[in-house]
């Protein structure tokens, strides 16, 4: 399973090649399996005139093998360039998990990894790092404004400690 977003159309896509009816020989093109193709629309606004096409820029997305942010293994996430946000999308459910940095510090992502440092820990010991260190006069500050790190962690439950 191959997973990208596409920053036109505002969806995360997959792609499975098992679901393709030619894999090979001289037909094998790389043109011929569009069923192997399953999009997503991205939540968020759309442009006026457009069913489909959101206004935010998923410039990159990461997969989350490891269920590094307590949301499962191999969930896509991508990054809301114009919504301060990262998106992620649960595959089983198709339902969306929208992590935003709030107002008034801004969030204008172009990367994310993840890392499990206590794997005993629980949800404590683990979580998603995102950057916001290019494009920084789109920040709070003003001239001089450096990039930060963001740390995203997800508790089982709102009072978990």
């Amino acid at each position: 399973m191959i997973w990208t977003a596409l920053g036109g159309s505002g969806h995360i896509a997959s792609f499975d090649r098992s679901k393709c009816k030619v894999t090979s020989g001289p037909r094998a093109t790389g043109q011929q399996c569009p069923e192997g193709w399953t999009l997503y629309p991205t939540p968020g606004p759309k442009f006026k005139a457009s069913v489909t096409a959101n206004t935010d820029f998923h410039y990159y997305n990461w997969v989350d093998q490891y269920n590094t942010l307590g949301l499962g293994e191999n969930v896509p996430i991508a990054n809301g360039t114009g919504s301060d946000s990262l998106i992620a999308l649960i595959p089983q459910t198709r339902e969306w998990v929208v992590m935003r940095v709030p107002y008034p510090l801004g969030f204008y992502t172009r990367g994310l990894d993840g890392r499990i440092d206590d794997p005993k820990a629980g949800w404590k010991g683990r979580g998603v790092w995102a950057s916001y260190d290019s494009f920084n006069w789109h920040n709070e500050g003003g001239k001089g404004t450096t990039g930060a790190i963001v740390k995203f962690q997800i508790r089982p439950n709102p009072l978990a400690e």
